[in-house]
């Protein structure tokens, strides 16, 4: 169970990433992203407590794997990592410095499949 700690705790530093490189470009904005856009995904962010989840991925995950709250916080963070993919994926044009960073979230976040 190693493993799945890991994982768990690599996926949570990720979206810790991902919130600071939004959080960053609203302030600094290096690739000139459209700024109701990138507006529009910190809502989502938001709306999805991606912070809380990451937080609690690193707690829960830190001395002991819980196998039954892992996955309820990974399937929390699919349900809004999908709904931001689709949106940059909608507008594309403006938002496509975002999609390397979704792409890595999804896929690190689909190793925690359940299998029965």
């Amino acid at each position: 169970m190693k493993f799945e700690m890991e994982k768990a705790i690599i996926l949570a530093e990720n979206i810790k990433s991902f919130i600071k490189f939004v959080q960053s470009q609203k302030s600094k904005n290096n690739f000139r992203i459209d700024k109701n856009k990138l507006y529009q995904i910190t809502l989502l962010i938001e709306e999805y407590k991606f912070q809380i989840v990451a937080e609690e991925l690193l707690r829960i995950n830190e001395f002991d794997w819980d196998e039954k709250y892992t996955h309820y916080l990974v399937d929390q963070f699919k349900r809004g990592i999908n709904i931001i993919d689709e949106y940059v994926k909608n507008n594309y044009s403006e938002l496509f410095i975002l999609t390397a960073r979704l792409y890595t979230l999804k896929n690190l976040s689909t190793t925690f499949s359940k299998m029965a």
